[in-house]
């Protein structure tokens, strides 16, 4: 596959009333032709920092993205683009969902009309023709009546309606990359299931590279090809979907996994939870991030962060668990299939 994406040693910190908080902290990876690629883990773990910084969305009087930081896409550092360059790429070559469409959607304008700007943005027609064919991207997306919802205000759709407003919007300029940033918040389980198909069918249709961010362990077992779990700023697995789903090496990533319940359990029987709180990043700690919280933590993961280890050609950790001097563990019981039964 053709890689349309290179992500090499992101630092990004915010500057705050309290100090310097380091959110993203050196991260490096790539995104292929036609992929779904998902970024899971909790709040306030880095992935929406991540991903608004692809398309320089992050404040500029806050935020500040260390200097050996590259985005590359199309021959290009996005980080060094300005003005019209940067204009070009947005909408057009990569665009992106919002976490919540009723505040990303402008109330003040017809649904049909926000769908056709992009279009008058980034091509040469004129705005009866750019209306027309968003009328075409709201079928596309399975709005019904598309005609007259074209000409109704976000106001006057359900959330699952504006979420296929948002998802025309993105596709309309037919983009390389789009980025999905927890697409299915506070819709109920229903819609979340259409939006995801309808998703993973314009993908399939458009051959639309995809940065899935979620936290939901169910989604990304159903529409990822491979996965990266974030932690406290920093990428801890990463690994194709069957690798992560029933072989993982990170104690975080067991305990993700594990915090999913499970058709088997009973009704009465009380839920896995992780310990404690993530780190304070405005003083990250010395070793590993997660040592505080880890059931398994041992004398080094406090003192030294851990080294990358490679599992397979696709699959590597940083975790000391998984060192070759490390003793042999024993994983928790019942990671294997987790999500087996119920979305993979």
């Amino acid at each position: 596959m053709k890689k349309i994406l290179d992500i090499k040693n992101l630092t990004i910190d915010f500057n705050t009333y309290a100090g310097r908080i380091q959110a993203v902290r050196n991260i490096s990876f790539s995104l292929y032709e036609g992929e779904i690629l998902a970024i899971v883990g909790e709040s306030g773990c880095g992935k929406t920092v991540t991903s608004k910084s692809i398309m320089r969305l992050l404040p500029e009087a806050t935020a500040q993205v260390n200097n050996h930081s590259e985005i590359i896409f199309d021959g290009q550092n996005v980080l060094k683009l300005k003005g019209k360059e940067l204009k070009k790429i947005r909408g057009d070559e990569i665009a992106m969902i919002f976490q919540d469409p009723m505040s990303a959607l402008n109330p003040t304008m017809k649904v049909g009309h926000q769908v056709a700007e992009s279009l008058l943005i980034h091509t040469k027609i004129t705005k009866k023709q750019a209306f027309k064919e968003a009328v075409q991207m709201l079928k596309l997306v399975g709005l019904p009546m598309a005609e007259k919802r074209a000409h109704e205000y976000p106001n006057q759709y359900s959330g699952g309606m504006r979420q296929r407003a948002m998802i025309a919007i993105a596709l309309a300029c037919k983009p390389k990359i789009l980025i999905a940033d927890e697409p299915t918040t506070a819709l109920d389980v229903t819609i979340q299931a259409q939006i995801m198909k309808l998703i993973k069918t314009l993908q399939a249709d458009l051959n639309t590279a995809i940065i899935l961010v979620t936290h939901d362990l169910g989604i990304v077992a159903g529409m990822a090809d491979r996965i990266q779990v974030m932690y406290a700023g920093q990428i801890i697995e990463r690994g194709v979907r069957e690798e992560l789903f029933y072989d993982p090496q990170h104690p975080y990533t067991w305990a993700l996994l594990r915090s999913v319940p499970k058709v088997s359990q009973k009704s009465k029987s009380q839920l896995y939870s992780i310990t404690g709180t993530p780190p304070d990043l405005l003083y990250p700690p010395k070793g590993c991030a997660f040592a505080e919280r880890c059931e398994y933590c041992m004398p080094i993961c406090r003192k030294d962060p851990p080294v990358e280890t490679i599992i397979s050609k696709t699959q590597s950790v940083n975790c000391w668990l998984q060192h070759k001097d490390a003793p042999k563990l024993n994983k928790p019981s019942g990671l294997k299939g987790v999500i087996h039964g119920q979305s993979l």
